[in-house]
């Protein structure tokens, strides 16, 4: 997801500042603009007014934020920190409020759109954090995003996210269920999906993932695990909150099986193997 958000952020035009886990990639990213390959966070921090950041957990953000080496040892007072990453809010918050001692302003502003929408510009982002702050970095968002939702304060960037990861899982699973339970019963899969897309059960997330599970195609634009990871958030969010989630707890368990089955770098559409495999049927087009 970085790579092609910080290389719109150089057609754009702007001088970009470039650090990744593998380092050979921010020196080719550089290479295609007006970039500067950085060793570490904290150089980032040295050439930048605002640095965005996108890793898979909590914890990498904590090290690339307030870590050694990080963000913040090389950074300027007043610098912003936008951590597009979908981390816990209430470990975003804190972070926020680390940075903030420290002089730094903090944006959470998860995004979604997975690897399509990264490589063309298209992401959504939902933001916390102050809105002034947001409104004064907001162009540099524009060139990675066409949807940008400023949600309220500390956290609730990740709020919204976490809400919108936890209906798109659940939609996942239920359709699996359904054209599982279909097949088995001897219907065709397209004209199972012809007639949900003809129905109250429409989704998008469906007609974007059937015809990759109809051609058994399971490259990934949004893996089983880094959704099993943000499932676990909606659930410690739920426990924070009081807010029960029976449906989400089930998802968990599947998408955990998946794991467990070998496909956890696999597409989320790939979950549907563990239905199949239990019943001996295979979704498959017939084109």
């Amino acid at each position: 997801m970085g790579y092609p958000m910080a290389r719109h952020l150089l057609e754009a035009g702007h001088r970009v500042a470039l650090w990744s886990h593998t380092g050979s990639k921010a020196v080719e990213l550089a290479a295609k603009g007006d970039g500067i390959a950085c060793a570490t966070p904290a150089e980032v921090g040295a050439h930048a007014d605002c640095i965005f950041l996108c890793v898979g957990d909590t914890a990498m953000s904590e090290q690339v934020i307030l870590g050694p080496n990080g963000i913040i040892e090389g950074a300027k007072p007043g610098t912003v920190i936008v951590d597009a990453s979908t981390v816990s809010p209430s470990a975003s918050r804190a972070m926020s409020a680390a940075v903030a001692a420290k002089g730094f302003h903090f944006l959470d502003a998860p995004c979604t759109g997975s690897k399509p929408g990264a490589e063309g510009g298209r992401l959504t982002f939902m933001v916390g954090g102050d809105k002034e702050v947001f409104e004064r970095v907001k162009p540099f968002f524009e060139p990675m995003g066409k949807n940008l939702y400023y949600c309220g304060g500390s956290g609730l960037g990740l709020q919204a996210k976490l809400t919108q990861n936890l209906i798109l899982s659940n939609i996942m699973q239920a359709f699996n269920e359904g054209l599982v339970l279909a097949t088995k019963g001897g219907v065709q899969p397209e004209l199972m999906l012809e007639i949900l897309e003809n129905s109250a059960a429409k989704s998008g997330l469906v007609a974007f993932k059937a015809p990759y599970i109809f051609r058994r195609d399971f490259s990934t634009n949004f893996s089983v695990k880094w959704m099993h990871k943000d499932i676990g958030l909606m659930l410690d969010s739920g426990k924070e909150l009081d807010v029960p989630l029976p449906l989400t707890s089930l998802t968990q368990q599947m998408f955990r099986a998946a794991i467990a089955k070998g496909y956890g770098d696999d597409d989320i559409c790939s979950t549907i193997k563990v239905l199949e495999e239990i019943v001996g049927v295979e979704v498959k087009g017939t084109t």
